[in-house]
């Protein structure tokens, strides 16, 4: 499979337009075209649906993305691997989600870095799903993720377990005392998508359906900022915000008639292999 067709298809599936995916790659709009039908008749799928006016990626299309990224990754680490200068030096490459790199990652990494200065360390920060995709297609040596691996040949452990608390900036007191479920709705919570089966189902559950939140994001250490400086009220591990809630930052909210689930944290490596360093 032609590597630079898959660069090409990943292009057009971002912007959707035959004219500006050529301006992009600084090719004829005619060979985006023919790359994408040489794609297409290969794979024995068609990948969009042209229209007049439009353009749209089919099922087909959409399910590709996630193999195109990671056949791209793998030729990059293939390249990265047989290149590299210095063979007598130890690699290590770590995928983990930003929450737990920022939580329970960061301190004693660098820890181990300092110790071990002959050893090349690679970190890839991204979300659950794609971090056991890449261990599986050993393009990581350990996975530090929000959702377990449960197969043959891999070694999966929770190593850590976290509370979710509702938090809010110290000032403001409306909810010292608490917060009931039906009182919810009624904050301005700033929503962030931790991509967890579990969580993600809790808190949108505590919300009525099709619930407008005034702002979203998907990375909860950037959400952070936001409740710190006063906008709303939101949901976050307490390893997380522990710090602020300490230094009179930030006010933990009691829950009055509902309980928060526990977040659990998932490292995952190929049996028979094992973690270089405490956490």
């Amino acid at each position: 499979m032609n590597t630079t067709s898959l660069e090409t298809f990943l292009t057009l599936s971002k912007i959707l337009n035959f004219t500006k995916a050529s301006e992009a790659l600084f090719v004829a709009q005619s060979t985006v075209t023919n790359r994408i039908a040489e794609l297409e008749k290969e794979l024995g799928q068609p990948l969009f649906i042209r229209s007049p006016r439009s353009l749209k990626l089919t099922e087909a299309g959409i399910r590709f993305i996630d193999y195109a990224n990671r056949i791209l990754a793998l030729e990059k680490s293939a390249i990265t691997t047989l290149n590299a200068q210095d063979c007598s030096r130890e690699n290590l490459h770590l995928g983990t989600t930003n929450t737990i790199y920022e939580c329970h990652l960061r301190t004693p990494l660098l820890g181990y870095m300092q110790e071990n200065r002959n050893v090349n360390t690679k970190i890839t920060i991204s979300h659950s799903m794609e971090l056991l995709h890449a261990l599986q297609d050993d393009l990581l040596d350990f996975a530090f993720t929000y959702i377990p691996l449960k197969k043959q040949g891999f070694h999966c452990q929770c190593f850590k377990k976290d509370e979710l608390v509702l938090v809010c900036r110290f000032s403001d007191t409306k909810y010292q005392t608490g917060v009931t479920r039906k009182e919810l709705p009624k904050l301005n919570y700033l929503f962030c998508n931790f991509a967890l089966q579990e969580v993600g189902l809790f808190i949108r559950q505590l919300f009525p359906d099709n619930y407008q939140f005034p702002f979203e994001i998907d990375n909860s250490t950037k959400l952070l900022d936001f409740v710190l400086a006063g906008l709303g009220y939101s949901f976050l591990p307490l390893s997380l915000v522990k710090k602020e809630i300490n230094a009179g930052r930030l006010r933990m909210i009691p829950l009055l008639d509902f309980d928060s689930p526990i977040i659990n944290n998932y490292l995952t490596m190929k049996e028979g292999m094992t973690f270089p360093f405490d956490l």
